[in-house]
This record gives structure tokens, C-alpha cells and sequence, in this order.
């Protein structure tokens, strides 16, 4: 045989065996990961969140129509009011809250402070949270007494008080920390940026992925306050609370809303107070329904009877009796999906798929929601709403 045809034979076989090759490699089953193009090429906020809404984490049937993880970022803040030896144990907070949600959405991070905040405080802070953080020194005359009030009597009420054992009754501080979160911290400057904020506290914890933005949930829905967990607070220290919300209530009958949630704050149509209140350690709210007359009028009303130095008046009674008083039922929010503990309560979603479609790492049968001393039936009962599936084994 000549070598021109043994040559041309041997490219046909070269020929066959590359497009045997070439089909083989085109069509083979070895994937490449998914987020491959995320590794090379840094993904936008906005794909972020288009991604993260049509996850399978997606929830109740308000979150899985695919809007609320998706769109620009809402203008909002978290916000803390800490110390600077308050350092690890938000960083803890921090930590729990970019990994189960702010790592996607890059919100920012107002930290307030009676002190300057040191530079330990703030490198740490800054490198633990994906946005931008601010730094602020609270006013003194915001955490001082108000010239009204008797420092003496003060005084006297803090060591009966601490003599009785009451939890904070004899401290100084927490009154003023009481008194600011109640009525100045959505004033300070730095928090006139923005529209809503997340209130973060030192040693809490997120147990479950957040696959929506709740943000953007509460502009769009129109809330203006909403809690994961309630409670009934201790009556000794607020027994004259509710005779100064009554007088509110006379003085400005115009600040009252109509189909407003009174039966969460009273079992006979307000002649008295149950105690129930919104755990506000955890809180997202309207700050421009912070800074509205209605609750401006509400906080001076309060704070002229004194109650906040003469007792020991907390924020979340505070808040809460303002959000059932002059709010609508339908602007105030409790979020099932937002798993959360700040010691001794935990809020664990009610629900084995929805925990597990979340990523859940919170014991059920540590959820408060349907405990005795929790208030949240209570809400559901006055807003006629239907118990998650699975709460009669979590009483």
C-alpha cells in the first residue's frame, strides 16, 4: 500500500476519535457548581436577593410569591445602644445577624452610646458588619434628669426597690437606657437618615436563615411595629403606668386609632391594664411613626408623670401601649419565621417544615409563643388569626 492512502486513512481515524472526544466532554454528567459565576464575578445586591426569594426557605404564603427578597434595599438601619464593654457579646449579636440575614443585604449599623465608643469597639464592630457603620454619643440632657423630677425621691425609690428585690430596681442607668429607647433614640441624628429600624441587643441569637427582607415587608405591608415574642410585665414596676396612659387618652382622644388593638393591653375595654407588652429587645418599627406627634405627645405625657424614675417604667410597655393604642391591628406584626433568643426566652418558629426549610437549629419545645406567660395567643386571638400548625404540642 502507497503512503498517501495510509496517511489519509490516519486522519480520518484522528477525525473520528476528536469528535468522539468532543461529544464525550460536551455531554458529560460531572456538573459545575451552580454559584460558579459568584466565585469569579461578585454578584449584585439585587441578584442577591432575587436568588434568596425563590429559594425553597421561602415561607408563609405572604413571603412566597417571590417580592419581599426582592428590589432595592429599604432605607433602614439596625440599631444598638451598648457600651464599650459590651465588645463580645455583640459581637456574638453581630455575628448571628449577618450570617442568618445582613450578609446579603448590606443594612446599615448605628451603635449609640452615653461615652465615646474606643477604638477596640469600633475596629471590631466594623469589620463584623457587611454595611456601613455609624457611631453616636447620646445627648447628655436625653440621658440626665429632667428638671422636674425630685432626685431625692428618686433616689429613695431606687433602694426600696432594690431592697424588694426588684429586677433593676435600684439602678440608675437602666432607667435612663429605659427613658431613651422610649423617647430619644429615634431623635438622634444619625437616625434621622432613615426610615425603619431593627433594634439588636448584646447576647442575642438568630436561629434560622431570614429569606426575605422584612424591611421591605413592613414598608410594603404598611406595618409599623412588629415583635417575636410578648410577655406580661412585672407590675411593681410600672403601678401607675396605666393611670398615665388614661389621662393621655382623655387629654388627646384624636391620637387614638380607630380598630386599634386595646384587647391585647385589657381585659375590660381599658379600665385597666393586663400587663401584656411586646418584648422590645427585638423590635423592627416605623421610625417616622416614632417621630409622629401622635407618639411625641404620648412619650412627654409619660415622661412629665415621671414614672420612668419615680417607678421603673420599662421601654417595652412603653412601646407597646403606644403601637395597641394608636396603631391599627393590622399595622403591627409578629414574624413567625424570625427565630430569636435573648435570655431566658427563645422564639423558635412553630412548624417542623418551616424549621427545617430555614435551617433551623432552636429546640421547639423551647418556644415561649404558646407558654402560659406569653401574650402572643392573645394577639392572635384579637386579630382573628389562625395558629401556625403544630402550637398545641409547643404549650
Amino acid at each position: 500500500m502507497s503512503s498517501g492512502p495510509v496517511k489519509y486513512v490516519r486522519y480520518l481515524l484522528f477525525a473520528a476519535v476528536g469528535l468522539a472526544l468532543f461529544f464525550f466532554v460536551s455531554r458529560s454528567a460531572i456538573p459545575f457548581p451552580e454559584n460558579i459565576g459568584s466565585k469569579l464575578n461578585p454578584v449584585s445586591h439585587k441578584e442577591t436577593h432575587s436568588t434568596s426569594s425563590q429559594g425553597k426557605a421561602a415561607t408563609s404564603a405572604e413571603f412566597t410569591n417571590g417580592t419581599w427578597g426582592s428590589g432595592d434595599r429599604v432605607n433602614a438601619t439596625f440599631v444598638t445602644l451598648a457600651r464599650n464593654s459590651d465588645i463580645w457579646d455583640l459581637a456574638k449579636s453581630i455575628r448571628s445577624v449577618e450570617d442568618r440575614f445582613n450578609r446579603d443585604y448590606h443594612y446599615d449599623w448605628v451603635f449609640l452610646n452615653d461615652k465615646e465608643f474606643d477604638d477596640n469597639f469600633k475596629k471590631i464592630t466594623t469589620a463584623l458588619v457587611s454595611g456601613t457603620t455609624h457611631y453616636g454619643v447620646i445627648p447628655k440632657e436625653h440621658w440626665s434628669y429632667p428638671e422636674w423630677i425630685d432626685q431625692d425621691k428618686a433616689k429613695k425609690v431606687r433602694e426600696d426597690m432594690g431592697q424588694r428585690k426588684i429586677i433593676y430596681g435600684d439602678s440608675e442607668s437602666y432607667r435612663h437606657m429605659c427613658r431613651y429607647e422610649s423617647g430619644f433614640f429615634f431623635r438622634h441624628p444619625l437616625m434621622l437618615n432613615y426610615e425603619f429600624y431593627w433594634r439588636v441587643e448584646p447576647s442575642i441569637e438568630l436561629f434560622c436563615d431570614i429569606s426575605f427582607d422584612p424591611f421591605r415587608f413592613m414598608k410594603e405591608k404598611n406595618k409599623k411595629y412588629s415583635f417575636v415574642l410578648s410577655l406580661y410585665e412585672y407590675f411593681d414596676t410600672i403601678p401607675t403606668l396605666w393611670d398615665s396612659v388614661t389621662k393621655f387618652m382623655g387629654n388627646h382622644p384624636e391620637h387614638i386609632a380607630e380598630g386599634n388593638s386595646i384587647d391585647f393591653l385589657s381585659d375590660d375595654g381599658g379600665t385597666t391594664y393586663n400587663k401584656c407588652h411586646f418584648w422590645s429587645n427585638f423590635e423592627i418599627g416605623s421610625l417616622e411613626w416614632l417621630r409622629s406627634k401622635e407618639y411625641l405627645d404620648y412619650f412627654e405625657s409619660l415622661d412629665r408623670d415621671g414614672g420612668f424614675f419615680y417607678e421603673r417604667w420599662g421601654d417595652a410597655p412603653v412601646h407597646s401601649i403606644a403601637a395597641g393604642l394608636l396603631l391599627k391591628k393590622e399595622q403591627i406584626h409578629f414574624f413567625n419565621e424570625i427565630a430569636y433568643y435573648h435570655i431566658p426566652f427563645t422564639h423558635c418558629p412553630t412548624g417542623e417544615q418551616l424549621r427545617l426549610d430555614l435551617k433551623c437549629h432552636c429546640d421547639p419545645n423551647e418556644n415561649f409563643d404558646w407558654k402560659g406567660y406569653s401574650c402572643t395567643s392573645r394577639f392572635f386571638q384579637i386579630n382573628d388569626m389562625k395558629k401556625p400548625a403544630g402550637y398545641e404540642n409547643e404549650s
